[in-house]
């Protein structure tokens, strides 16, 4: 078990930092695609919100897992290789279509590999220290983040063009962490289960699976609700950030570096230990309800950079702190109310929930914004994250409620 666990862990983090260079540029593809290809701000909004999106297909992939241990490390691979893929071509291709299109390939297997990784984590680590392993694979990737776009930042702003080519060797090296995946361990369990294979069963499986589990546990249901409305804020939120930088702002490179990685990145290294340790002393709805708080302080704190670009800086680093928080309970929500059943119908609704969000969302924030202006959009997304905090608040109430009445039983 512990040879497991260490085996386990060593690729898990690996898998991370080889990850690192590309999804430090990926984050500034928006953000390319305003600057140097001058997109619209619809193609922005489907930038986006294909994101998100992407999650709907992603459930597909991550429901090929279901009940089928022998499949995970082979749903890894194949998606690591793929998503990459695109990338390959950056140098040579010009269609700012194609680069939207692979914006949303690549976190279709993302998003669903998610089931995989957290069932593989939770069969081969045990307790708390699945907690340890996650928050340390989310820390390697942030402390990358923090290093790597000072020097992408100065390389964007003095040569033109060169994010093709960073995309291609990011892609180069996230392809080579293929070989990583192979060497995973897996826990042996109960034995493949053989499902639909009609193509009605395939399309329809991730749905129906996602809707009986949440009509059999209310409880994981009143976490989608929560989560579906502070996550919905931030979509809102995102969507009118490209225009608010470079119009509003005036940023460079560097400076939209400096704030979206670097200093969200101390924030999430500096916060992970202190988010791992509140993870078991308290119930989840009680510790999410500090995360949307905390996302709350980002369109807040945003809306202060109209005055002071600094501003930025700082709501930036609070957004790292909530992201720390965010990741912690999203990704391990699945492990922790699945218990000791299979987990990936928990991984795969969380994830089938943020492409539902992904439809609606960022499109009303560019609808109030093409209505108003940032400002407005700024407000509404800190409403909506207080009204997520007001409700797990709520619900984390009526657990305490519960446990106690059923400790007196």
């Amino acid at each position: 078990m512990i040879l497991f666990k260490n085996q386990t862990k060593t690729v898990y983090l690996w898998s991370r930092l080889l990850n690192t260079p590309f999804w430090t540029i990926y984050n500034m593809l928006f953000i390319i695609l305003y600057k140097e290809l001058h997109a619209t701000p619809l193609q922005i909004t489907l930038t986006i919100a294909i994101k998100p999106i992407a999650s709907l297909f992603s459930s597909y992939w991550g429901s090929l897992i279901y009940r089928k241990p022998n499949k995970l490390i082979t749903n890894l691979v194949f998606a690591n290789i793929l998503k990459y893929a695109p990338f390959l071509l950056f140098p040579f291709v010009t269609n700012i279509w194609f680069f939207i299109a692979s914006f949303g390939f690549y976190m279709i297997f993302v998003r669903g590999t998610i089931p995989a990784w957290m069932e593989i984590i939770k069969r081969n680590i045990q307790g708390k220290a699945r907690e340890h392993v996650f928050a340390a694979g989310s820390i390697v990737d942030y402390i990358g983040s923090a290093v790597l776009p000072i020097a992408l930042g100065w390389i964007l702003d003095d040569y033109t063009g060169s994010w093709r080519w960073i995309f291609f060797g990011a892609a180069c090296i996230g392809i080579v962490s293929t070989g990583l995946l192979w060497t995973l361990p897996v826990q042996e369990a109960e034995t493949s289960v053989q499902t639909s294979r009609s193509v009605k069963g395939a399309l329809l499986r991730p749905w129906k699976e996602a809707w009986i589990l949440l009509k059999r546990r209310p409880d994981f249901a009143k976490f989608q609700i929560a989560f579906m409305i502070g996550g919905s804020a931030l979509m809102m939120l995102m969507t009118i950030l490209p225009m608010y930088f470079v119009d509003v702002l005036h940023l460079s490179y560097m400076e939209i570096a400096l704030a979206i990685a670097v200093c969200k990145a101390v924030g999430f290294v500096a916060a992970s230990p202190f988010w791992v340790r509140l993870f078991h002393k308290m119930n989840l709805y009680r510790f999410c309800s500090w995360v949307t708080l905390s996302a709350a302080l980002f369109p807040l704190i945003l809306i202060l950079g109209y005055f002071n670009s600094l501003a930025l800086y700082v709501a930036y680093f609070i957004y790292g702190i909530m992201q720390a928080g965010s990741e912690l309970s999203w990704n391990l929500s699945g492990p922790h109310f699945a218990g000791d059943e299979d987990s990936t119908p928990y991984s795969g609704t969380n994830v089938l929930s943020v492409g539902l969000r992904g439809c609606v969302a960022p499109f009303i924030g560019t609808l109030i914004y093409d209505s108003t202006n940032s400002l407005m959009v700024m407000i509404a997304s800190f409403a909506l994250c207080l009204l997520a905090t007001e409700r797990l608040y709520a619900f984390s109430k009526i657990k305490a409620y519960n446990s106690l009445h059923l400790d007196k039983k």
